[in-house]
């Protein structure tokens, strides 16, 4: 069935995201808000907007039934839950569908087997897609944790089974040391996902962060090439590449055949993206997740395709085939995205709300800026410090980091503090230069290389 109203149970950049798609489709746009997000971009720029609630999350963009009320009340023939939120929850997924309306994104039974991470690891091994060694499913406790930490050996990762972004996860380096870090992954994957499940995994180090974007229709399934998302900070990604120029064309071909072979055997429908630990010395990937959604990152994935993912993923969840064969798929330049957050990194990155007094947007051939802001706007404490992200496009990786260089210095934010003053010393990194990096490298650089207060003097001075 086409979709003619979609309603939008998200907020921020990813709402003006999926506005803008939906727009050029023909669909009336409705944005849900809450009580802080009266006055921001995404209600300003729908075509109708409702209030949801309060600015706890809890009572208003994670609120089934608050959604689902505002659907029932505008109309709508469909939601998109965007990243974050709801945009994982197989309950929600259902819900949407027993409603008699249209979910941009996969089934529920599909969220469910690939949502959660250990079950996800079960479907890659069933095809024969290579995983870190681990846990076949949830850890009951602690004793079976210890058994399972004992045999695979220390250090190893607890993950959270449900959700992503980094949240329920932390890294145990002794036997002692563990109890503690499943107490604290698993009340914080809780607090994030209403789920505290957690699993184990043999923990990589120095292993590089490449995953594999796909879109399918249900029946079929194509890749749309790599990104690398290494650098992170608290296992938060702060700056994606596509595509990976650590890869030969060769474990290309063999990592984006595997995301393909997995995402057809449950049946994938919409966008979704396949996480993988790479272990560059022994060219090994090891799928490690699937996020059941669109995500952050997914501009540097169009801009080396010209493929507009936000509108595919609509436009199949309005019935119609998956429009591309494999074929049709080519990769062109070199895309990199840079996470602008409002935070302050002279005390630990911690978030720094504020008015916008001014706004000045790069602009010039192969740049693109995904924001929430504009000048007078106020930033909420309330909720994730993304502000926007800076995407270049280029013909090689090279160029790519001069032009990013060159937007950086463009792009003015006053009257909060952010992390662009960050990404203009990455940028001259030697190490970034030469693509030599790992998942641990950024937070060892800002504790070796770099004093955090002197790279955001600047912006704090504005």
């Amino acid at each position: 069935m086409p979709i003619s109203r979609l309603l939008i149970a998200n907020r921020g950049e990813i709402a003006v995201r999926i506005q803008r798609a939906a727009r050029e489709l023909g669909i009336t746009t409705i944005q849900v808000y809450s009580a802080a997000d009266a006055e921001s971009l995404a209600v300003r720029m729908a075509d109708e907007a409702i209030n949801i609630g309060p600015f706890q999350a809890a009572k208003s963009y994670l609120n089934i039934e608050a959604v689902l009320a505002a659907a029932k009340a505008t109309g709508a023939d469909a939601i998109h839950p965007g990243y974050g939120f709801l945009s994982e929850n197989p309950v929600f997924a259902d819900a949407v569908e027993a409603a008699g309306l249209i979910f941009v994104g996969p089934k529920g039974e599909t969220i469910r087997t690939m949502g959660d991470k250990a079950a996800a690891r079960g479907a890659a091994q069933r095809v024969g897609v290579p995983v870190v060694p681990g846990s076949e499913g949830r850890v009951a406790d602690l004793d079976e944790a210890r058994r399972l930490a004992e045999k695979l050996g220390f250090p190893v990762m607890i993950k959270a089974s449900a959700g992503g972004g980094g949240r329920g996860i932390r890294v145990a380096e002794t036997a002692e040391a563990l109890g503690a870090a499943l107490d604290q992954a698993a009340a914080e994957a809780t607090a994030a996902f209403g789920d505290g499940g957690l699993y184990l995994e043999k923990f990589i180090g120095n292993a590089r962060h490449i995953e594999v974007q796909i879109l399918g229709d249900g029946v079929n399934a194509i890749h749309c090439y790599e990104r690398e998302c290494s650098l992170q900070r608290r296992r938060q990604k702060v700056w994606e590449e596509a595509p990976a120029a650590v890869l030969s064309l060769d474990v290309r071909e063999a990592l984006c055949a595997s995301a393909v072979a997995l995402a057809k055997s449950v049946s994938y429908r919409g966008a979704g993206t396949l996480e993988y630990l790479y272990d560059e010395k022994s060219q090994s990937f090891y799928f490690i997740e699937m996020n059941t959604r669109i995500q952050v990152e997914h501009p540097v994935t169009e801009m080396i395709t010209g493929i507009d993912l936000v509108r595919e993923m609509i436009s199949i969840a309005g019935g119609e085939p998956l429009r591309y064969q494999q074929s049709d798929v080519r990769l062109s330049g070199h895309a990199i995205e840079v996470r602008i957050n409002a935070e302050d990194g002279s005390h630990d990155f911690r978030p720094s709300p504020g008015k916008v007094t001014a706004l000045q947007v790069p602009g010039g051939m192969g740049t693109r800026f995904d924001t929430l802001l504009y000048a007078g706007y106020a930033v909420s404490p309330f909720y994730d410090s993304l502000l926007g992200k800076l995407i270049v496009w280029d013909t090689s990786r090279e160029m790519a980091l001069r032009r990013l260089g060159r937007a950086l210095g463009e792009l003015k934010i006053e009257g909060v503090i952010t992390t662009a003053p960050l990404h203009q010393r990455l940028v001259e990194a030697p190490e970034i230069r030469a693509g030599a990096f790992h998942t641990r490298w950024l937070e060892q650089w800002l504790t070796t290389k770099m004093k955090p207060q002197d790279a955001m003097m600047e912006q704090s001075s504005r």
